[in-house]
């Protein structure tokens, strides 16, 4: 008999290489290699972090979505960075960003991704950022939970296992997804005090509407109302205020009872 090759797995947090791994999309090199210097003159060294990036120069090769997935794969560090291009970290430094963080661990334990603007719910927008005429915009109580992040700077635990939805494509909104990944598993996403100057204040191209309307339709499937069925048991599952009408066992008899009919049907 062959000898099965065994080992046990160690519950202990792995290792990381880098402290950070920080990700760019690239349209215009010489924008990123700004960016690339800014990185490096705020404290973030190439002896505690890895720059990767995709290249889009030329044509739009890889999108926000599955082209990002491949940074979440690759990253070595311990955080993941993804970022547009046209950012510069010329005022908050390395040593504030690390601050930033020890403070989420201390308060939250399940945090799982940050940002520099997002929104907390409706009319609740929170941002902390600067722009190149000198403007600086803050709004909100930092750290502050929020439900949606800004795409320019995402900061992403990698431990957390995150992943952008792989039926989803584009440029936009893209945090707002990764968030509400983290939260079906119960892990949060926080805006945090780091300021950074942003080159551009966004745009929506034709394309944002059809991925909202996408986003909608994706997760609408996953937050409706439905039976649930085990080898042991049966349960309903609803957000609505009203479910304890549809969830009774005189609603699971006619349930049953359709699909027993059904199923004979086919």
């Amino acid at each position: 008999m062959d000898q099965l090759l065994q080992h046990a797995v160690s519950i202990a947090p792995r290792p990381h290489e880098f402290e950070f791994s920080i990700c760019t999309l690239v349209t215009k090199k010489n924008e990123y290699a700004e960016m690339l210097a800014s990185f490096n003159e705020a404290g973030f060294t190439s002896s505690i972090c890895e720059y990767l990036y995709l290249d889009n120069s030329s044509e739009n090769i890889y999108d926000g979505y599955k082209g990002l997935n491949l940074f979440l794969r690759q990253a070595k560090g311990k955080y993941i960075i993804i970022c547009h291009q046209d950012i510069l970290i010329a005022i908050d430094k390395l040593e504030h960003l690390t601050s930033c963080l020890l403070t989420l661990d201390k308060i939250d334990p399940n945090w799982a991704l940050c940002g520099n603007a997002g929104a907390a719910g409706p009319n609740h927008i929170v941002y902390h950022i600067s722009y190149p005429n000198g403007k600086q915009m803050s709004k909100g109580k930092f750290p502050e939970k929020v439900s949606s992040l800004d795409e320019n700077f995402l900061l992403i635990k990698n431990d957390a296992h995150l992943s952008f939805s792989t039926d989803l494509q584009g440029f936009h909104l893209y945090g707002t997804d990764l968030c509400l990944n983290a939260a079906l598993n119960s892990l949060t996403a926080y805006v945090i005090p780091f300021n950074l100057i942003h080159k551009s204040a966004g745009n929506l191209s034709p394309d944002f509407f059809s991925i909202r309307t996408a986003i909608i339709k994706k997760y609408n499937r996953f937050f409706k109302s439905r039976w649930i069925q085990t080898t042991f048991t049966t349960f309903y599952l609803s957000s609505s205020p009203f479910r304890f009408l549809f969830g009774n066992p005189l609603v699971l008899f006619f349930v049953r009872l359709k699909n027993g009919i059904l199923k004979k049907i086919t």
